[in-house]
């Protein structure tokens, strides 16, 4: 089995410019012809995206708070296992976690992969500050290796000069590449962070653009050398199935629903199940399934395609009339209520609860969240604890329901209304919540025994 050499690439802060070096030092190694496991660190779907879309491949989600060391370790070495190179990005800042002691940090999943970090850092309107910051980062945690400095954002030949000697003078690392301040916004923004690559204009162009922008401006062969031999080997639990599927599942994704962590849908997978991808924008009907998995996204972006079509809304009310598991998060709970109001108009979709959903200008949930479950639904055991993760604009505006039916209890976090989630009709569960199936096995055991279950009914 050939060797796979490993990074983590951090920043100082959220838009430091990590994810143009992440994301175009995975599309130049893969254009040299190695073979490229990218990672994304935090519950995080968009830049998790556009690693996939660099890599070619699929991308996974390494986070301290829903997985234990062993757990993290485990599918980093399994997943990474006969790859060339495993690029790790980080999220947020190097140090920032959860709390002062920077718990579930990037610093934090570092030094438990043994892994070297490639610091990028925003050099706008300063010059030699930044081999102060720099040098502050490396001694604050002696455990965690700073390999090498990348700056970005700089302006002038001048700017460039000044940081590069103060940095390597002062910190004893050295700045391996300077990406320049381009007119081109590569990553444009909005509520949620990035535009997701399925709703760019031109992704490939965008990937193509910066694997261009890093061969110019790093240093990749002193970048590959700064990586270390991870031993990378199987893992039983992460490998594909031995025996035929027995289930159909379908997987709603499309350019309203994106957000799907790829460990969920291998989970799936090992279990038992041939996932189906469906178009809620474009396909007709559903078609015949065991299953059905909505996860997050943007309905709202798409909001007048989907209530446009009606054929799918109507043969998914008459599926779960017929008892079909469904399980939604977020973005797929909007499209089971009743209407999406954005602005003046207001939109139907499937109805399945009687609720009404708005956007607001500001965050209504953002962060990890734990949850209790309490009452009776069909996909996991009551006293179970689980950890996820709230992203979210949307508000509800309206539901006829009792918040004593919602079986959930949030002990850390938003969820639906009055700190509880978790909606249920019939073999539906849909809730605020996001769950990470490493993190959470009982998820995909609880939804595939009630889809065979189901099945045989």
């Amino acid at each position: 089995m050939k060797g796979t050499k490993g990074i983590v690439v951090a920043g100082l802060s959220g838009g430091s410019g990590k994810s143009i070096v992440s994301v175009g030092l995975t599309a130049a190694l893969i254009r040299s012809g190695a073979e490229v496991v990218p990672f994304k660190k935090g519950p995080d779907y968009i830049d998790a995206g556009w690693l996939q879309e660099a890599a070619k491949g699929k991308c996974y989600n390494l986070d301290p708070f829903f997985m234990e060391e062993e757990a993290i370790r485990s599918s980093f070495v399994s997943r990474a296992a006969g790859a060339d190179y495993a690029i790790v990005e980080g999220n947020r800042g190097l140090y920032d976690g959860v709390n002062v002691e920077g718990g579930f940090s990037t610093a934090e999943l570092a030094i438990n992969l043994g892994l070297p970090v490639l610091l990028v850092v925003n050099c706008t309107k300063t010059t030699r500050t930044i081999a102060a910051l720099v040098l502050g980062c490396k001694l604050f945690d002696p455990r965690v290796n700073i390999c090498g400095v990348v700056l970005n954002q700089i302006a002038t030949g001048r700017q460039r000069k000044i940081v590069v000697e103060a940095v390597e003078k002062y910190t004893g690392i050295p700045v391996v590449g300077t990406i320049p301040r381009t007119r081109r916004e590569v990553f444009p923004m909005r509520h949620l962070g990035m535009v997701p690559h399925q709703e760019y204009g031109d992704s490939d162009a965008a990937v193509e653009f910066l694997a261009d922008l890093v061969e110019e401006h790093l240093d990749l062969e002193q970048v590959k050398e700064m990586m270390v031999s991870v031993e990378a080997k199987k893992d039983s639990c992460f490998l594909p199935p031995v025996v035929p599927p027995s289930l159909r599942i379908g997987v709603i994704r499309d350019a309203a629903f994106q957000f799907y962590y790829s460990e969920n849908l291998e989970a799936l997978e090992r279990g038992g199940a041939e996932l189906v991808y469906l178009d809620a924008i474009h396909d007709a009907v559903l078609p015949e399934l065991d299953g059905l998995y909505i996860g997050g996204g943007f309905p709202e972006t798409s909001a007048a395609a989907l209530a446009a079509n009606t054929a799918f809304l109507h043969s998914l009310r008459d599926a779960v009339e017929a008892d079909m598991p469904v399980y939604a998060e977020c973005g797929g709970l909007i499209y089971l209520g009743q209407t999406l109001v954005l602005g003046e108009e207001e939109f139907t979709f499937a109805g399945i609860f009687p609720s009404r959903f708005g956007m607001s200008k500001k965050p209504q949930a953002h962060g990890y969240s734990i949850f209790e479950v309490e009452g009776e639904n069909p996909y996991y055991s009551r006293g179970l604890e689980v950890k996820g993760h709230e992203f979210r604009y949307s508000t509800v505006l309206g539901w006829d329901g009792d918040v004593a039916d919602l079986c959930l209890k949030m002990t850390r976090g938003t969820g639906f209304r009055d700190g509880r989630d978790g909606l249920c009709y019939k073999n539906v569960l849909a809730m605020y919540t996001h769950v990470h199936a490493d993190g959470t096995p009982q998820w995909t055991e609880g939804f595939l025994a009630r889809c065979r279950q189901a099945k045989k009914a």
